[in-house]
């Protein structure tokens, strides 16, 4: 597979993740049922599984990698974030409030990931 393929693998699973992250985070706040389904429990795994071993093929690829560029660390570190955010927001988190907080909170850390990604600089530049 190309490098230019994997890159394009690699963003259709960004958006997917933080879609269905979104969309998760919706059903959770309306308590609907189908975050209990089947394909709701398994599908972000495996877009996650793609999206990780995406990124990672890149990287080796590029020969760019976190703790030698700056800005690939600052996206590890945020996407650390993003994870116990979620993982807070969709099944730790006590009360609706406090899932809602998290909910916001790992968005937010999104967000940055995504504008690291496109800027290369781990500061909060221009925003």
């Amino acid at each position: 597979m190309s490098y230019l393929a994997l890159k394009h693998l690699h963003v259709t699973c960004v958006v997917l993740s933080g879609l269905g992250f979104c969309l998760r985070g919706w059903w959770m706040r309306r308590e609907s049922p189908l975050r209990q389904h089947r394909l709701t429990r398994i599908l972000p795994h495996i877009v996650d599984t793609l999206l990780l071993g995406s990124a990672l093929t890149v990287a080796w690829l590029s020969g760019q990698y976190p703790f030698v560029n700056g800005w690939l660390t600052a996206k590890l570190f945020g996407l650390l974030a993003y994870i116990l955010l979620g993982m807070m927001a969709l099944k730790r988190g006590r009360t609706m409030a406090i899932r809602m907080r998290y909910l916001w909170l790992a968005v937010l850390a999104y967000a940055y990931i995504v504008s690291v990604a496109l800027t290369r600089n781990p500061l909060l530049v221009g925003l």
